[in-house]
């Protein structure tokens, strides 16, 4: 049994190589990019401005004051997250990237220090406090914070989220968590970059190696295990997974790719 369970792997992953399909490349100039929404519009960061650019026009926020934006979270394009760790401040900004609200976590009550902040959806960021070294779901409307993790003694790289569960990316592992606190899966994952997250889709990307890990059905999970054959692009600066999309960023052009689910 064990070995048709081995052979059923390699026969899913085998499928997984081939679901990648690449279908535009759009040329950019930016220093980071953020990705593409639901609206064809397209958003990046360049001299420490945020710019959206699309059907409806060109739009920039920019606030000096606050450093560079160091995460954008465009889940809901009426409600961007633009996160300055150096300003330990959440900025919400509209489809216009007119500013909405301003959140100083250096004043709220109970003061904070947030290494990462996303969007949570139902006035909530997830947010990750350095103080405890937890994962936490921060309702801005009413200042309430609930804990979600235990502390994580690893170091935290970044956070790839939706509304409902958010991915925890360590020095070592990827922790899955829910919005009601529960914790629901851990991955080994030692000294990876970043992450990204849609459905039952995650790519992960280590020393310019895309990594895949893919929920086929509620029984049957590709572990994360890297894109065979590669990718022959240049090398992988910044991804953005949305909408049966992946745009990947090489300094010069976003390569836009289609996924397909894998087949049983």
């Amino acid at each position: 049994m064990k070995s048709l369970a081995f052979l059923f792997l390699f026969l899913c992953l085998s499928a997984t190589a081939q679901t990648l399909t690449k279908v535009d490349s759009i040329p950019l100039d930016a220093e980071a990019f953020v990705g593409k929404d639901s609206y064809q519009n397209l958003y990046y960061i360049k001299d420490m401005v945020l710019h959206k650019t699309g059907p409806l026009g060109d739009f920039v926020f920019r606030d000096y004051q606050l450093g560079p934006p160091a995460s954008v979270d465009i889940i809901n394009p009426l409600n961007v997250v633009v996160y300055y760790e150096e300003a330990n401040t959440v900025v919400r900004v509209d489809n216009r990237l007119n500013e909405l609200e301003r959140i100083n976590f250096n004043t709220v009550e109970d003061f904070v220090n947030i290494g990462a902040a996303r969007n949570a959806g139902n006035n909530r960021l997830w947010v990750f406090n350095i103080d405890t070294q937890q994962l936490e779901l921060y309702n801005y409307r009413s200042g309430s914070r609930l804990p979600i993790s235990q502390p994580i003694s690893e170091e935290v790289i970044g956070l790839a989220n939706d509304f409902n569960y958010c991915y925890v990316l360590t020095s070592e592992s990827i922790q899955k968590y829910n919005v009601y606190g529960s914790f629901l899966s851990e991955s080994g994952a030692e000294n990876f970059e970043k992450i990204v997250q849609q459905n039952e889709w995650l790519f992960a990307l280590k020393e310019g190696i895309l990594y895949l890990e893919a929920k086929l059905d509620e029984d049957t999970i590709i572990l994360l295990n890297p894109i065979n054959p590669p990718i022959p692009e240049n090398p992988i600066l910044d991804l953005q997974l949305t909408q049966d999309f992946l745009y990947i960023y090489d300094g010069n052009f976003v390569q836009a790719y289609t996924l397909t689910k894998p087949k049983q």
